[in-house]
C-alpha cells in the first residue's frame, strides 16, 4: 500500500469482528477491515462518522447459504452478504456526536472467497478487501441491482478505494 495516497482519519469505524471456521485465525481480519474502510472513507465521505459501528462475520459457505436462504430467499451460498440497519437518509443525517449507531452487518464466506480469488488470480486478502468495500457501500445505501447507472456508480467507488490500496480493478479481465 502506498503511503500518503489517501487521508487517514483520526478515528476509524468500530468493528465487531467474529472469525469462524474455516477462516484462518493467523490473519488479522480486523486490521484488513480497518484498512478497507480507511480507503473507502476517501471516496464515500458519508461513512466518515465516528459513531458508526459495523458487525463483520467471517464464516463458512454453509452459514452464508443459510443466511442467504433465510433473509434473501436465495437457496445458495454467495461471497458476501450485507444487512443494513439504517436507511441512507438516516446515515446522511447522522450527527457525529452521540452514542454508537449500528450501520449494519456484513458476512463473508470463506470457501467462495477463496475459490473466486484463485479464479481471479488474486490473493484472498485482496479479494476480501474488495468484498468488504462492496459490503460497506451496500450498508451506505448503494445498490448495484437497481439499475446499470447505480451499478456503474458503485463499481467506480469500489475501484477508486481499491486503487488507493494498490489493488487492481476487480471488474477488468
Amino acid at each position: 500500500m502506498s503511503e500518503g495516497k489517501y487521508r487517514t482519519p483520526d478515528w476509524i469505524m468500530q468493528f465487531d469482528v467474529d472469525v469462524e471456521e474455516p477462516w484462518p485465525t493467523t490473519h488479522d481480519w480486523d486490521a484488513l477491515a480497518r484498512t478497507a474502510v480507511t480507503a473507502l472513507l476517501n471516496v464515500a465521505p458519508e461513512l466518515d462518522n465516528p459513531r458508526l459501528v459495523t458487525s463483520l462475520l467471517f464464516t463458512s459457505d454453509e452459514e452464508i447459504h443459510a443466511l442467504n436462504r433465510e433473509w434473501r430467499d436465495r437457496d445458495k451460498p454467495t461471497n458476501v452478504l450485507s444487512f443494513p440497519m439504517m436507511e441512507r437518509v438516516e446515515l446522511l443525517a447522522l450527527d457525529s456526536k452521540g452514542p454508537p449507531a449500528m450501520l449494519g452487518d456484513i458476512a463473508v464466506a470463506h470457501e467462495t472467497c477463496a475459490r473466486e480469488a484463485a479464479e481471479k488470480g488474486v490473493s484472498v486478502e485482496h479479494h476480501v478487501t474488495h468484498l468488504l468495500i462492496h459490503g460497506l457501500l451496500h450498508l451506505a445505501g448503494y445498490d448495484h441491482e437497481i439499475s446499470e447507472k447505480d451499478a456503474e456508480k458503485m463499481e467506480a467507488l469500489e475501484v477508486k478505494a481499491l486503487a488507493l490500496l494498490d489493488i487492481g480493478n476487480p471488474y477488468e479481465g
